[in-house]
């Protein structure tokens, strides 16, 4: 099943290229505003996916494209993201520590919004295709062996970051947890719709043009690991998310007026656009590329723009 939030926060599944409202079959659920609504779904997932799936069987559906798609989980009590966890189509050595951070909750956007860059001396702005976990229940200290079992559902993710900013080390916060900076949708795919997520293609296109492509099978550390390791720190509740990392060789400059397109086979595509009010420009050349060219540093320069070197 495919569940979205549409147009004023409803929730809907998508079938084909149609919507169907099925937020009067759930509205039962406690919650504060409508946004909410979901995190209640998905924690109660057991007792009214069948009222969900009547709903969706019975109800009229409207155009797709006819609708404004919303992120499908606005509000996640925790979004976790895996750090360096490809093995960057098997050219590592071996294998890196496991690891992660948090990004703020107030960062996610939708379909079809934009990611502002912010008025901030970073030496580039990326955004990393991902595959992330919608957790679906309470996990605490999870086996792996238990861990799958914990996955309500999937959905495309964009880890925003702004690169370089100082003072040099611990800068995760400022580079990460950005207003906007964590693009989601276009909705949960529910776990028993995809076999396999450990075999999934993603490919991230900016205007049009592929900058990454790369497959889930290329992880350091498989998504059961993932979950066992993250909820050993902490608990992951229904609702959170669980981003899965990308493989940085085809990381590019975002740039103002850029339209990007991340899509995750099973899942769809997310779409959404970038805006930098300064008007910044870098070349438009991946990691893999610039390190290829011989050329100093991690990623390419900004070329102009404030901030630009002298």
């Amino acid at each position: 099943m495919k569940i979205c939030y549409f147009n004023d926060y409803r929730l809907g599944v998508i079938k084909g290229d149609q919507v169907v409202d099925v937020t009067d079959a759930v509205k039962d659920i406690p919650h504060l505003e409508a946004r909410d609504l979901i995190i209640g779904l998905i924690a109660k997932w057991d007792s009214y996916k069948a009222k969900v799936e009547k709903a969706a069987n019975e109800g009229k559906g409207v155009a797709l494209s006819s609708v404004r798609l919303r992120p499908p989980v606005p509000k996640p009590g925790n979004i976790v993201c895996m750090a360096v966890n490809y093995m960057e189509d098997g050219t590592l050595p071996q294998k890196p520590a496991i690891n992660a951070f948090h990004k703020a909750a107030t960062a996610i956007i939708g379909d079809g919004d934009t990611m502002v860059l912010p008025d901030a001396p970073a030496t580039i702005f990326e955004g990393e295709a991902e595959m992330a976990l919608i957790i679906g229940k309470r996990a605490t200290r999870v086996p792996q062996s238990e861990a799958m079992k914990y996955i309500f559902g999937y959905t495309c993710f964009i880890d925003g970051s702004a690169r370089g900013l100082p003072p040099p080390g611990n800068v995760f916060f400022q580079m990460k947890s950005r207003d906007t900076f964590a693009p989601i949708g276009p909705c949960i795919v529910t776990a028993d719709e995809i076999a396999d997520p450990q075999n999934l293609g993603i490919t991230l296109t900016n205007n049009g043009v592929v900058m990454q492509k790369f497959n889930t099978n290329d992880m350091a550390h498989q998504i059961p690991r993932c979950i066992e390791w993250a909820s050993s720190i902490h608990t992951l509740e229904p609702g959170d998310i669980l981003a899965t990392g990308t493989n940085h060789r085809g990381l590019n400059s975002f740039m103002d007026g850029d339209k990007i397109e991340l899509t995750v086979e099973k899942i769809g595509t997310l779409r959404f656009s970038v805006k930098d009010e300064l008007k910044r420009t870098w070349a438009r050349t991946t990691r893999l590329q610039h390190k290829e060219s011989g050329a100093e540093g991690a990623h390419t320069p900004q070329l102009t723009g404030k901030y630009a070197a002298k």
